[in-house]
């Protein structure tokens, strides 16, 4: 185990994994990529309080897009050799991207245009797209367990379901399903399900979609969810703008969803703009924050590639790992 001096030498030197690009940097690896998506088309995919804008799918998502294409196409390349070598002919195996990042980030953004953006490539290929809010234990299970204010943490998840899902999708399988989360109720729909049938490309977004665990000393196997990811981004930005960006979607949503009754936040729509600021940061610096600095940012040298945002949620650099 490295020491903690040895550590800081390591931060503190030019040895990394990853190669680093600027915004311009990394726009003119777009190469011939054609934009598909119109403003209106945009509108649609972005989330509250997200001002994504065309420069953004320009400048970074085409470029994106361009990469993702060429390791879809490797993948399914080194499928073939390697089905060939065993002399078997299983059928097409999804290729599936992690994303991941704090809560307020952006992800859900990010997954949105990623997968239009895809679904329009020549080949015309199939996306689907998958958070893990579906695979969170229901509200009941949390607040016998005293988790209620540890939900989005590891271990608020149902990882077993979550493993056996995407274990099924990389097996080929046809029609797995997974459970739906409801953000109006703020809970788990009760036997509801959403259907895969075997997709070209899986999008799963999630908080920890990147995160593991504690390694077994007798060395046995112990999957991960990040174990059936053939890419992985990491969407990050420094604490104080997502806890701004945190804020004000809940000050906008306290404005728009939250009227609705059955909102399981109602309650926050009735009281003061300072009760209500007073308890966003509340909710931030008490549990996202934590949530964050324990278990989502330490994942990130986990990830392929690195979107890093600053004002206005504009990425302004991008760190892609050495292959």
């Amino acid at each position: 185990m490295l020491s903690p001096e040895a550590i800081a030498r390591l931060r503190g030197s030019e040895a990394t994994p990853y190669r680093t690009f600027d915004r311009a940097e990394w726009s003119n690896l777009r190469g011939e990529t054609p934009l598909t998506l119109t403003a209106e088309d945009l509108a649609r995919l972005r989330s509250l309080n997200d001002p994504i804008q065309l420069d953004e799918v320009v400048d970074i998502y085409l470029p994106l897009s361009r990469l993702l294409s060429m390791y879809v196409e490797a993948t399914q390349n080194l499928f073939h050799v390697t089905s060939r070598f065993l002399g078997v002919r299983d059928g097409k195996v999804p290729f599936v991207i992690g994303l991941a990042g704090s809560v307020a980030a952006g992800k859900s953004t990010t997954a949105r245009v990623l997968r239009a953006l895809m679904s329009r490539w020549a080949s015309s290929p199939k996306v689907d797209l998958i958070t893990t809010d579906g695979f969170l234990y229901p509200n009941a299970v949390l607040e016998r367990e005293g988790l209620m204010r540890r939900k989005g943490f590891p271990e608020s998840y149902d990882i077993p379901t979550l493993l056996k899902f995407l274990s099924d999708i990389k097996a080929g399988k046809a029609h797995v399903e997974a459970p739906v989360y409801s953000h109006l109720v703020y809970d788990v729909v009760p036997g509801e399900k959403v259907t895969i049938d075997r997709p070209d490309i899986l999008i799963l977004e999630g908080l920890n979609v990147l995160q593991t665990t504690k390694l077994p000393r007798d060395g046995n196997a112990v999957p991960f969810v990040s174990d059936f990811f053939d890419f992985s981004i990491y969407l990050d930005s420094e604490e104080p703008l997502l806890h701004q960006w945190y804020v004000e979607r809940f000050m906008s949503l306290r404005e728009t969803a939250f009227r609705d009754p059955q909102s399981y936040f109602h309650r926050y729509s009735k009281i003061s703009a300072e009760e209500a600021l007073t308890i966003a940061n509340d909710l931030w610096n008490n549990i996202n924050l934590v949530n964050l600095r324990e278990t989502i940012f330490p994942t990130r040298p986990r990830a392929h590639l690195i979107l890093h945002k600053g004002n206005s949620h504009r990425i302004e650099r991008v760190r892609l790992r050495k292959l």
